[in-house]
């Protein structure tokens, strides 16, 4: 079943396992929203800043919900939003403010962006607030050759060398399917803040984190790193294949393709008793990993003659069953609706929304799912108001437009 709202739960497990932590979060797009809905999963108190014109990914549609983009919805659950002009110093002002008893404090400004506000880390926010957490979030870090130049997650795919390792082997580079470098940096992030705090715990000291895109697609290339490391051979595109396992790749069926994972040598014997054909295991060419991947074709071949008489959808439960890893290739629909999604609860619904679930699952305190994503500015008058500031002054910020209901 989908993951709700459960009256039921602990008042320990509704907090959450970063209950009392505050994190302001001034990030947008992908990396800093995902990083910090996270944290907000699992309790802390996130209060989204964005400018009176909105995160972009608000327009990234359709599809639209409400006239919001599905893309926005899903990173953003979780959050209090407020909407504020930083280019004013009554906006800064109210940043300060927020500041003040904050724990955390997540930004992918353009390297630069801060000090030329005056709210530069090292001369300002390090010395008011010295127990503040920094998250800057960038493309290519603030240093450098290209320090400080803006980054997406598929320029950085291209550069980083994802793009180069994607693909069909006579076909041309390919972008990865998702935005997986985003995410990569969304999750360093949330594991770095993560680690600070725990510091902090001993030294009662803040610190900065420098989280680029660059670092982080380039820290997922493995084994394509590795290899290159040990051999340097530049690592070709293999389409589905493992550079260093088989069979590891999609096959040919008599229906839908499945795809095999067989990592040693006990997998791959059971491969093929289940599939008629215990010879090929004791097959020379195919005797151990080393054999088989000299030999990756003519394995191919002779396992898809054999497949040929099967459908994945019928042959992939009993084969992994029988301890052999493998799957039919599901589109998204087919994943929503596997009844191993709805039994990992990995559906979050708060009323209408819908979106997917925390993976990361604490036996007493789990991730919970408190707000659907905030209107822009729907929670302004109450964070202003939670700071002290008089409704007099609020609508003047209001009617000046540093701030948008």
């Amino acid at each position: 079943m989908p993951v709700s709202n459960a009256g039921e739960q602990s008042e320990a497990a509704r907090d959450g396992a970063l209950h009392g932590l505050k994190v302001v979060d001034l990030s947008r797009v992908l990396g800093g929203p995902f990083c910090t809905q996270i944290l907000a999963d699992h309790g802390a108190d996130v209060i989204k800043l964005e400018p009176p014109g909105g995160d972009e990914t608000r327009t990234w549609g359709p599809p639209f919900i409400e006239g919001v983009a599905a893309y926005f919805s899903g990173l953003n659950r979780n959050k209090q939003g407020v909407a504020i002009d930083l280019a004013t110093d009554n906006g800064r002002e109210i940043l300060l403010a927020l500041l003040e008893d904050a724990d955390v404090f997540v930004e992918n400004f353009k390297p630069g962006t801060l000090e030329r506000w005056g709210l530069g880390y090292d001369d300002v926010l390090a010395k008011r607030f010295p127990a503040l957490v920094h998250c800057a979030i960038s493309g290519f870090g603030a240093s450098g050759p290209m320090g400080g130049l803006p980054g997406y997650d598929a320029v950085i795919q291209a550069m980083g060398g994802l793009m180069s390792v994607n693909g069909e082997a006579a076909g041309e580079p390919l972008r990865v399917g998702v935005p997986i470098v985003d995410m990569v940096t969304g999750l360093n992030a949330a594991l770095g803040i993560l680690m600070a705090l725990h510091e902090r715990r001993d030294s009662g000291r803040g610190q900065s984190l420098d989280v680029s895109l660059y670092d982080c697609g380039v820290s997922v290339l493995h084994p394509h790193l590795a290899n290159y490391f040990a051999n340097a051979k530049v690592p070709a595109r293999s389409g589905n294949a493992h550079p260093n396992i088989a069979p590891y790749d999609t096959y040919a069926t008599g229906a839908d393709p499945i795809f095999l994972a067989v990592g040693n040598n006990g997998q791959f014997a059971r491969l093929c008793e289940l599939l008629g054909t215990p010879e090929l295991a004791n097959d020379p060419r195919f005797a151990d990993n080393r054999c088989r991947c000299a030999h990756r074709h003519e394995l191919k071949q002779a396992l898809e003659a054999r497949l040929a008489a099967h459908g994945a959808a019928e042959l992939a439960p009993r084969l992994i069953g029988a301890g052999v890893p493998c799957g039919p290739v599901q589109d998204v629909a087919a994943v929503v609706n596997h009844p191993h999604t709805r039994h990992r609860e990995l559906v979050a619904e708060i009323g209408e929304y819908r979106g997917t679930a925390s993976p990361i699952k604490l036996s007493r305190t789990p991730a919970t799912y408190r707000r659907p994503p905030p209107n822009l500015g729907g929670d302004s008058r109450a964070v202003l108001t939670s700071l002290g500031i008089d409704e007099a002054t609020q609508q003047r910020l209001i009617e000046a437009g540093v701030v948008k209901i």
